[in-house]
């Protein structure tokens, strides 16, 4: 396989510069993606439960926003996935105080609770993005093919160095090396999450060393600073999601931006209250009170389940029903707009 550690990030995703915005699974916003790529970065944005006609109508939006390239985001299955089942009105039930509290019944069972793969590849493949990155697994040998047919970037996602050597194996043309003090959700595939809670400073420099694609880094980079230290450490490009997350072209609610700016690095926590699967984030009451209750449906019945109200929440400003997810550095979240944020992480990239 080439050696592509030297190819520029720039060149590789047709971007002016090597600052790519995280894909926030049902957070993602047209404004924020655009803006990011309008500014010569690579926007993403993340596709996590949408069906087919959603991600036709995403691009499509996307397309009429910027003409610059952008990535568009994908979960890929893990083979633990549950689906809807006998245990649904249990699980509902055990969650019943938060439904009461929005004033919403008990949802019932679903036909299922996440779209297949081949009908979110299928939209993907028409909506024809500059990148496709994918997290919790290795893109199959079919997908990376189809996506190298049709000129489209994949770029996968690793926490340890052994799935950073999976991804290179794989055919990807990049790799994030996500780093422990990342927002949202471990996205851990070879090991249990647990397991596999690397820090960036650690994780990066070892990928680097380990894999022949480019390596952007994640986690707990913020602003200059991060930036300049990525790149010391052999990083061909950063991802950036909690720092976006608080600019005004962000879908983040009021409550969640001021969890992000009121939340010390010491404060986050790694819970699977809302989702079933382990992710960084703020401890509000809904945290503790599901966690305390050891009732926590499988994934991804506890992430539909808990999306119903936390939905309603996010309406209502009702931050302690939501699912705020931040990062180690969210106290140097500052930025009001998406260009502030992202001229001074700009400022940190090595002439």
């Amino acid at each position: 396989m080439t050696d592509l550690r030297d190819t520029d990030l720039r060149e590789l995703l047709g971007i002016r510069h090597p600052v790519v915005l995280g894909p926030f699974g049902g957070l993602s916003s047209v404004a924020l993606t655009a803006a990011v790529s309008e500014a010569g970065g690579l926007g993403s944005y993340g596709l996590y439960g949408y069906d087919g006609e959603r991600i036709r109508e995403t691009a499509a939006a996307l397309r009429a926003a910027t003409s610059a390239p952008f990535a568009l985001n994908i979960w890929l299955p893990t083979g633990d996935e549950v689906a809807p089942g006998d245990e649904h009105d249990r699980q509902a039930a055990a969650l019943a105080d938060f439904f009461d509290e929005v004033g919403i019944d008990p949802p019932a069972r679903p036909e299922r609770y996440l779209p297949a793969l081949d009908e979110q590849l299928d939209a993907i493949w028409q909506a024809a993005p500059a990148a496709l990155s994918v997290v919790f697994g290795v893109p199959s040998a079919e997908l990376v093919d189809e996506a190298r047919s049709r000129g489209i970037r994949i770029i996968g996602t690793a926490t340890t160095v052994a799935e950073a050597r999976a991804l290179d194996a794989s055919g990807v043309d990049a790799i994030v090396a996500t780093g422990a003090e990342a927002a949202g959700h471990r996205v851990s595939f070879l090991r249990p999450a647990e397991e596999s809670l690397v820090g960036l400073i650690s994780l990066l420099p070892q990928v680097v060393d380990a894999v022949r694609v480019p390596v952007i880094a994640a986690g707990g980079i913020a602003d200059r600073r991060g930036v300049a230290a990525a790149f010391a450490l052999g990083a061909s490009g950063v991802q950036i999601g909690t720092s976006f997350l608080v600019t005004d072209e962000s879908a983040a609610s009021a409550a969640h931006r001021a969890a992000i700016r009121s939340t010390a690095a010491d404060e986050s926590v790694l819970t699977r209250a809302m989702s079933g699967r382990l992710a960084r984030g703020a401890a509000n009451r809904a945290v503790r009170e599901i966690e305390a209750s050891g009732a926590i449906a499988p994934f991804p019945a506890q992430n539909w389940l808990t999306g119903r109200f936390r939905a309603v929440a996010g309406q209502r400003g009702m931050g302690e029903l939501q699912s705020l997810w931040l990062g180690q550095s969210a106290p140097l979240a500052r930025g009001r707009t998406a260009s502030e944020v992202f001229a001074e992480l700009v400022a940190g990239v090595p002439a």
